[in-house]
């Protein structure tokens, strides 16, 4: 079995002790493309309106929660795309980032600010994919 593979040249900029890596070689598994996810509950109400941190958990959440319904958890995310609406929280979301992320396990990232989401109160949107390992791997059961 092939194990992850992190890759981060000293010649390219990193952020030391953040979540992400420059590149992520897929280890053996099953991939698992997510749906971006959002602060939204089962029943689409926004969930911490006006607070990129507390949104970009709950979308966080909700990656995980898909994930464990196969075996996996955020460690397996080896790819995430962060779509923000307000420059400024950044920070924001880099600290809920820092929270749920380890640095060894730190997918390969992409930020892109945009006009707007699904949702005018959304202010956060990560689109992630994973790799479960194939000993983790199960069917959904729901």
């Amino acid at each position: 079995m092939t194990a992850r593979t992190n890759i981060n040249r000293p010649d390219v900029w990193r952020t030391p002790g953040f979540p992400m890596n420059q590149g992520v070689v897929e280890p053996e598994g099953r991939r698992v493309h997510l749906t971006g996810q959002v602060a939204w509950d089962a029943d689409f109400n926004v969930l911490h309106p006006g607070d990129a941190e507390g949104q970009t958990h709950a979308a966080l959440d909700n990656i995980a929660s898909v994930l464990e319904a196969v075996g996996g958890t955020l460690d397996d995310v080896v790819s995430i795309t962060t779509y923000f609406v307000r420059a400024e929280d950044k920070a924001a979301i880099s600290r809920a980032r820092q929270a749920r992320l380890s640095e060894a396990s730190g997918p390969a990232a992409t930020g892109i600010q945009v006009a707007g989401l699904w949702d005018p109160d959304l202010l956060v949107e990560l689109a992630a994919i994973a790799v479960v390992p194939h000993e983790r791997y199960h069917e959904p059961k729901d």
